[in-house]
């Protein structure tokens, strides 16, 4: 058996990809996910599988989490879906980003504020997330779910664990500052109302959470903000859609360099892995596929990309498991070295 933690990022609708990997995931009877520490998409696709976990097993979570995702897919519109479907995904962000709607719709959220709306303000997701089994999701039963948000007030993250973790503390991980008013809370350590943003600008998602000596050394990141892009943004969708991705990985980055420093102390035998986790660290993305969407496909759900998304999720994570199964409570099968630098 595999034990394995899970580090899931977010992105919005793109987190349908991380969806379609998980589905592959958990159809391997020889992976065992002890922890998971997610943020935005991927805290609610944590939160989502967990609970179906503990609920049906591994048909439970794969089930839950189709339920999860169709409740997102279920905006879109009646026929215009059945055609974007024969489109591919990028094609189809790229039509988005270039039609006239949703360039008015991106120009209104640019000059206003979610808080414009006063009392009539309701969070679309409020419902969805409500519906999650929390006793279940907080439950010390099953992997350990770690949720990341950040504090509006100092800037740091809050990392939500156990009985902590709420609907308001994963809306609060998905809490995109131009779409939705920060989620409020108590503090209940001071007992002060502190205001939470999305997670990713502090941790997307955040590693430390995976380095307890219970939970396996392995940590499988699922990407969907590519690292590189190799065309130079342009228009003001696209510079504004690169500088979210290098903000959003920034911190991912920042923790992989911490463990790539831990790595080579313990090869040097400068540390003991006894006295510091000798992280192993895998991958699964699809930077080509990630490369052709845009920010509109993050912020707009259509059930078509979300499908071909998940399909793409699921190729990916095949693909990880006949290349590095094998691979997994060995060795690292990402060179962190050249990932972070440059």
């Amino acid at each position: 058996m595999k034990r394995i933690n899970l580090a899931l990022q977010g992105g919005g609708a793109h987190g349908a990809f991380t969806w379609g990997v998980l589905d592959t995931l958990l159809q391997d009877e020889g992976i065992e996910i002890a922890g998971i520490t997610g943020t935005s998409a991927g805290a609610m696709n944590g939160a989502a599988l967990k609970a179906g976990l503990l609920k049906g097993g591994r048909a439970g979570a794969i089930e839950t989490l189709d339920w999860f995702w169709g409740q997102l897919g279920a905006s879109s519109l009646p026929g215009l879906d059945l055609w974007l479907g024969a489109l591919p995904p990028g094609w189809v962000s790229q039509g988005m980003e270039l039609s006239w709607p949703f360039m008015a719709m991106d120009m209104l959220q640019s000059m206003t504020s979610p808080y414009a709306m006063g009392p009539f303000y309701s969070h679309p997701l409020r419902d969805t997330v409500d519906q999650l089994s929390y006793d279940l999701v907080c439950s010390g039963d099953g992997p350990a779910l770690f949720v990341c948000a950040t504090n509006v007030r100092t800037g740091k993250a809050r990392v939500f664990s156990g009985a902590e973790i709420s609907t308001d503390a994963l809306l609060a991980s998905a809490c995109l500052p131009t779409l939705f008013q920060a989620v409020e809370m108590i503090d209940p350590k001071t007992g002060a109302k502190e205001a939470y943003w999305d997670g990713g600008y502090t941790g997307n998602p955040p590693l430390w959470p995976l380095f307890d000596r219970d939970l396996p050394e392995d940590v499988v990141i699922i990407n969907i903000n590519p690292m590189r892009r190799n065309e130079l943004p342009v228009t003001p969708q696209q510079i504004s859609n690169r500088i979210n991705e290098i903000s959003f990985n920034s911190s991912l980055l920042s923790e992989l360099r911490a463990v790539a420093f831990v790595q080579r102390l313990i090869a040097q035998g400068a540390l003991q892995a006894t006295d510091m986790r000798d992280v192993k660290v895998h991958m699964i993305a699809d930077d080509e596929l990630m490369n052709s969407l845009s920010v509109m496909t993050k912020s707009y759900p259509i059930a078509s990309v979300l499908t071909q998304l998940k399909e793409a999720g699921q190729i990916a994570a095949k693909q990880f498991l006949s290349a590095h199964k094998d691979d997994l409570n060995n060795s690292s099968t990402v060179d962190l070295a050249q990932m972070y630098g440059g």
